[in-house]
């Protein structure tokens, strides 16, 4: 299933684990991270859009590497990079996808909670 509208109009993001089977409900399934998850393959995956081009840079990931207690500092570095322009164009893209029923930001790492996805729905959502 592609997105569905919310009976409210309002913007559904949701944030998983790209590893999990894909759900009936995940609407548009975008993978947010910079590298291809290891060991996934492609047709498992099942996704609409790679939008690396939203990822953090290289630099800001390193620096938090996935820390709890580094989170919310992270979050602020981020939106931060996500202001630049190639990266204001992917957020803008995916506000779209948005639009149009529900999106699901994929990303690989263990903590999808603490995750770049979780930074991006929460700003897609406002």
């Amino acid at each position: 299933m592609r997105g569905r509208s919310d009976s409210a109009g309002e913007v559904k993001v949701r944030v998983r684990r790209v590893y999990e089977e894909p759900a009936g409900d995940d609407g548009i399934r975008v993978l947010v991270d910079r590298l291809w998850p290891r060991g996934l393959a492609k047709a498992r995956a099942r996704l609409d859009e790679w939008c690396k081009q939203v990822a953090p840079s290289t630099e800001l990931r390193t620096w938090y590497h996935h820390d709890p207690e580094l989170f919310a500092e992270f979050g602020r570095r981020y939106r931060i990079e996500l202001a630049e322009p190639e990266r204001a164009a992917a957020v803008t893209h995916l506000r779209e996808l948005a639009q149009g029923g529900v999106l699901t930001l994929l990303t690989a790492t263990k903590q999808a909670e603490i995750s770049e996805a979780a930074v991006l729905a929460e700003l897609l959502q406002q």
